[in-house]
């Protein structure tokens, strides 16, 4: 139940994060987004649980999912404007 919980997450997460992170080197598709955010999740979660803020089978929470979505956001941004130059 944990993963789709942290699948839900962020999915609000990304969108979140396309709002407070709009731009032209961020994707433009709303599904590109919400899959980001689900990864930014994922990212806080897995951080999470290595520096021992969650526990085992403990999801992110939803600013940190946000934070990671933001993160994962940047990140493609950056990879995707390297590949268009």
């Amino acid at each position: 139940m944990s993963i789709i919980w942290t699948i839900i997450i962020g999915f609000v997460a990304g969108v979140i994060a396309k709002f407070l992170m709009p731009g032209p080197n961020e994707p433009q598709g709303f599904v590109l987004t919400a899959i980001l955010g689900i990864v930014g999740a994922f990212v806080a979660t897995w951080l999470g649980q290595a520096i021992g803020w969650y526990g085992p089978g403990q999801g992110a929470g939803f600013i940190a999912s946000i934070v990671g979505a933001i993160i994962v956001l940047a990140v493609w941004g950056m990879i995707s404007k390297n590949r268009r130059a």
